[in-house]
């Protein structure tokens, strides 16, 4: 008898509740209708108003976050800084803003005063803390499904999914190793053969759906060492070698999904359906 082949399984969700800062580890996570519950639903905002990220300020990667029952907790990993609690329901009391992200602007509340003021002392230049109520519009659009589903301040879709076998093939081809975190999944999937994520159209998890839309192409921020805040070549240099399509280079698939549930690590995936794959036309 032929044996069955064994599904992949959900080995890691993370969340990155204020956007371009530390990532937090969960065992289970609840599915809501933007993605991942807290993910990204705060932004940083610049002098100018515009949003700030790890691309051009590297040392966002040192503010940690840590998820409690009632609040976020951030702390610099470098400096002598007192924790910064934010609380996880928040109130439209600061004011509100037509916040950018990318090629949209959507509503959002400025947060407090204090809130900036740590901010801008942590990152050592001005910055406005604002978060995203359930009344922003924001969409993404499936390519694939035709899906329609609201997201937070991701930068394009709401969930990032990576299969293990992928990073470790990448690894294999370095140097230096690199972890994860380089990449910012929400989801990691052990049990999958290297970038068999690059060809999943429809895929379940129990009774969840989800869609992967669109490979994510990768930017610097896959160069900057997580622990220190610098920046390298590494592995953006390598993957360009063999992960190109034109100009972007591609390192695990962005999905879709239109369930609400809970996901945990040890849950099987199962892939129902599969589209061409984009590095062989």
């Amino acid at each position: 008898m032929t044996p069955v082949p064994s599904l992949p399984t959900i080995s890691q969700l993370w969340i990155y509740p204020i956007k371009s800062l530390g990532g937090i580890s969960l065992s289970e996570a609840q599915l809501s209708p933007r993605g991942l519950q807290w993910d990204r639903r705060w932004m940083l905002l610049d002098a100018q108003g515009n949003f700030m990220t790890q691309r051009q300020i590297a040392a966002m990667a040192l503010l940690q976050v840590e998820l409690g029952d009632n609040a976020l907790r951030v702390r610099h990993s470098q400096k002598n800084m007192e924790p910064l609690s934010i609380p996880l329901q928040q109130q439209e009391g600061a004011g509100e803003v037509q916040a950018p992200i990318w090629d949209d602007t959507t509503l959002a509340w400025y947060v407090g005063r204090e809130y900036d003021a740590w901010f801008s002392e942590a990152l050592e230049r001005p910055c406005r803390l604002v978060y995203m109520p359930e009344e922003s519009e924001r969409t993404a659009t499936g390519k694939w499904s035709g899906q329609q589903q609201k997201v937070s301040f991701v930068d394009e879709y709401p969930l990032l999914l990576i299969g293990q076998a992928s990073l470790d093939d990448l690894n294999a081809r370095l140097q230096a190793p690199v972890p994860m975190n380089r990449f910012r999944p929400s989801m990691v999937v052990n049990g999958s053969t290297p970038f068999a994520e690059d060809t999943w159209h429809e895929i379940r998890v129990g009774e969840l759906r989800f869609w992967g839309e669109k490979p994510c192409a990768r930017c610097l921020v896959t160069t900057i060492d997580q622990q220190t805040g610098k920046a390298g070549k590494e592995p953006l240099q390598t993957l360009s070698r063999y992960r190109r399509l034109g100009s972007k280079v591609l390192f695990g698939q962005n999905l879709l999904c239109d369930s609400a549930g809970t996901l945990r690590v040890g849950d099987k995936l199962e892939v129902i359906s599969y589209k061409p794959d984009p590095l062989k036309g």
